[in-house]
């Protein structure tokens, strides 16, 4: 069978990615689906939530990917009391100018980390509102933009109830993906207690990652993903999944057209992490459940019956014909 050649060329992105997934796994062992979705989401220009519960690396993954790039990182730990200035910046006043200037907050990088985002209130879930979707902030009526590439990797615990807060769903639109990470197969778990043995500590160990892409070189591939081939087809497909959210009767709240965006763009970036250059239905449906299950909501009936988000999308992506 005569191998099949891409008319782009992903030498490079395939490289890059390869290198990278090396990087990561020095420390990560195992969770191969939850790095792939954040490789994506980083090609696709999205953000991530990731959810698990407590001990399962969701802070460590997002740390290590952030440390395989040449960029600016920050971590903001959100808490109860955390302020809206605390994560964009406020003014302070300068004597020198005798003047008040604005001192950037920890939202000012390109790879922001928010660690428990559940943890603050609604005024301060409100501060990321503008910046996640336009890649900037308003303050004073000035307008700051974010340096390119500008990404959110946030976590957050399903199960901890104290002392959380729900997370709006107009915010929760704006992430990519919603990455769910479990529990790791029994020998993976075996693995992780041998390297844990077998390291001095774990903070060597990740300072010994190395940067892998600089913010040119990934926007380079980024602008390949975007030239991947969608055939006509293709488009009508991803349409007619999240339309079908929206007529759902187990559903309450379907999906935004910003759904069928991101399901567009993160297809087309999955398909370069396939080395391919062109989207797939497989593609498609591979990516569903990450796209949608943040954006819908379930029923009060079918929530009292058991049932989840993501069996609700498998069954509709199932029941929508596939584009041969």
């Amino acid at each position: 069978m005569t191998p099949f050649e891409t008319r782009l060329d992903l030498n490079d992105l395939k490289t890059a990615i390869d290198t990278i997934r090396a990087e990561v796994g020095k420390v990560i062992v195992g969770q191969h689906q939850p790095i792939d979705l954040l490789l994506t989401a980083l090609l696709a220009d999205g953000h991530v939530l990731l959810e698990g519960v407590p001990g399962v690396a969701k802070t460590l993954t997002a740390k290590l990917l952030a440390k395989t790039l040449s960029v600016d990182f920050s971590r903001i730990q959100f808490t109860p009391d955390l302020m809206p200035s605390d994560v964009l910046g406020t003014s302070v006043f300068n004597p020198k100018l005798s003047d008040f200037e604005f001192k950037q907050g920890p939202i000012f990088a390109n790879v922001v980390l928010i660690d428990e985002i559940n943890r603050a209130p609604a005024k301060t879930q409100s501060a990321l509102f503008e910046v996640m979707e336009e890649r900037q902030i308003t303050y004073d009526g000035t307008t700051y933009p974010m340096a390119e590439p500008f990404l959110v990797l946030a976590t957050q615990n399903p199960i901890e109830q104290e002392g959380t807060y729900r997370l709006p769903e107009a915010q929760l639109d704006r992430f990519l993906f919603k990455v769910v990470i479990g529990y790791p197969e029994p020998q993976e778990e075996i693995d992780i207690l041998k390297g844990h043995h077998a390291r001095r500590n774990l903070t060597d160990a990740v300072a010994a990652i190395r940067p892998v892409l600089s913010a040119e070189q990934l926007q380079a591939l980024r602008l390949k993903v975007h030239q991947v081939h969608v055939e006509d087809k293709l488009f009508d497909y991803i349409a007619q999944i999240v339309r079908s959210t929206r007529a759902n009767k187990a559903l309450y709240l379907g999906a935004s057209p910003r759904a069928a965006v991101a399901l567009l763009n993160s297809a087309k970036a999955l398909a370069t992490l396939r080395n391919r250059d062109f989207i797939t239905p497989e593609d498609v449906q591979e990516l569903a459940t990450p796209v949608l299950r943040h954006r819908v909501l379930l029923t009060p009936e079918r929530e009292m019956e058991g049932g989840t988000a993501d069996e609700v999308i498998g069954q509709l992506v199932h029941r929508i014909e596939v584009p041969r």
